[in-house]
């Protein structure tokens, strides 16, 4: 399976905005948060028997306010970050190897269907999977068991926080107008089924896209600390760095 992780250039007012209006956040630490996690997702896919394909946003698919032509490079340099030195390649079998390719289309879902629309006709990849750099408790236990998974159904969809997901396997393409509107898992359980594609689903887990799938992620990694069982080491040290806790009536405070 051909992993897809869609990357946004770390930069304040672009990443995990709504964090920075419905949290403690700085939109400074909501970058570093991010990067965090990016990190933690692209270890997680390197892994796995998946193949990396990191689809960044260029200048012509960001905000006017935060546009600007450096946005591979920081991408880039994120991805060195989380994996070191890597060889780059390309092509559907290209195994092994990190794949860089610019995301298009003026919305997300007309991005993440253009690439795997692409991935599945053009390229003839068996399936394709879009991970969310935002959701850093993913394992290679997931990311392989969506890959296993899709051989059986269609179309594979890992449920996240809010109606969201954090994994999207495909087999066939569907018709992506739209499809990540909000209850995304819904909406793109409904176009699958419209398209006459079975629907299988992976296990729940929480992006930190939201306040309250960010209130879930640290409460698991606090549980996964508790019980011996590390995991997302880069966003956990972010965490503690910035003291984030969940508080009485289960709001996010600083420790």
């Amino acid at each position: 399976m051909i992993v897809v992780v869609p990357v946004d250039p770390p930069r304040e007012g672009l990443v995990l905005s709504s964090l920075v209006e419905q949290t403690p956040l700085s939109a400074a630490e909501a970058v570093t948060l991010y990067e965090a996690t990016v990190i933690d997702v692209l270890r997680a896919v390197e892994s796995s028997g998946g193949d990396l394909l990191i689809n960044y946003r260029g200048a012509d698919t960001l905000p006017a306010a935060v546009a600007d032509d450096d946005a591979e490079a920081e991408v880039r340099a994120l991805a060195t970050d989380a994996l070191g030195e890597f060889e780059e390649g390309g092509g559907a079998n290209a195994e092994g190897t990190v794949r860089f390719e610019r995301q298009v289309g003026s919305s997300r879902a007309a991005r993440i269907g253009n690439t795997v629309t692409h991935l599945l006709e053009r390229e003839e990849a068996n399936s394709v999977g879009v991970l969310e750099p935002t959701a850093p408790l993913v394992g290679r236990t997931q990311i392989d068991g969506t890959a296993m998974s899709v051989r059986r159904h269609d179309v594979v969809l890992g449920p996240a926080s809010d109606g969201r997901v954090y994994l999207a396997g495909f087999r066939e393409p569907i018709d992506f107008t739209d499809a990540y509107a909000v209850p995304e898992v819904a909406t793109l359980a409904a176009r699958s089924a419209e398209a006459g594609l079975g629907v299988g689903f992976a296990p729940m887990l929480p992006t930190v896209a939201t306040p309250a799938g960010l209130r879930s992620t640290i409460a698991m990694l606090e549980a996964r600390r508790s019980a011996d069982q590390p995991g997302a080491a880069a966003t956990a040290a972010v965490v503690d760095e910035l003291g984030l806790e969940i508080g009485d009536g289960e709001s996010l405070e600083r420790a």
